[in-house]
């Protein structure tokens, strides 16, 4: 029977799964958990983490499947929803961090030292975690938009769809977050060679 799922669209997957067919639910997992779980991890860069919301956007989508609208792609829809788990999960980070800068001093003797580590990063390693960082740096809307077009590839109509703007929004923050990304880079070679 599932053999007969991998041929079906995307429609007919989302109607079997809320006429409860499993192998159906199966199969929409299985299309796009990897394209869900690599969005995920573009977006928050913690690979454990990104684990545990690309199951938490399944739930959520599987669980709402009555409000998907047949005629636009599957891919979009659960992106979206992917992309609401990731602002939730910001938004949770936060307020962890506040609690944990909270804590008196006393209760700090286990932060590691100021001291220089190991020098066994690859140069390769450094110029990533420069440019993740940069691209940390941007603003939400702008790295949405950075992640799903210039990495994901996703494209430009698809992209709009996703964030629920206009293709030309979408051009703009692209061209923006670009700029902004090349800028904080020039800043950050500029104050290591300085």
């Amino acid at each position: 029977m599932s053999a007969d799922l991998s041929q079906c669209s995307d429609q007919d997957l989302a109607a079997f799964a809320r006429a409860h067919r499993e192998d159906a639910y199966r199969e929409l997992l299985r299309r796009y958990k990897t394209g869900v779980y690599r969005l995920i991890v573009k977006q928050i860069g913690d690979a454990d983490e990104a684990m545990d919301l690309t199951q938490e956007t399944f739930v959520s989508g599987f669980s709402a499947l009555d409000r998907y609208d047949g005629e636009r792609p599957f891919r979009t829809w659960i992106a979206r929803i992917a992309l609401n788990k990731c602002r939730d999960w910001a938004r949770r980070r936060k307020v962890r961090a506040f609690f944990s800068r909270a804590l008196p001093l006393e209760n700090a003797h286990h932060v590691a030292s100021d001291g220089p580590g190991p020098d066994s990063a690859a140069t390769d390693r450094r110029e990533l975690a420069k440019v993740r960082g940069a691209i940390d740096q941007l603003p939400q809307n702008l790295r949405e938009v950075l992640l799903l077009r210039g990495v994901d590839e996703v494209s430009q109509a698809e992209t709009a769809v996703i964030l629920r703007v206009s293709e030309k929004t979408v051009e703009t923050r692209l061209y923006r977050a670009r700029t902004r990304l090349r800028e904080l880079l020039a800043g950050t070679s500029a104050s290591a060679e300085g």
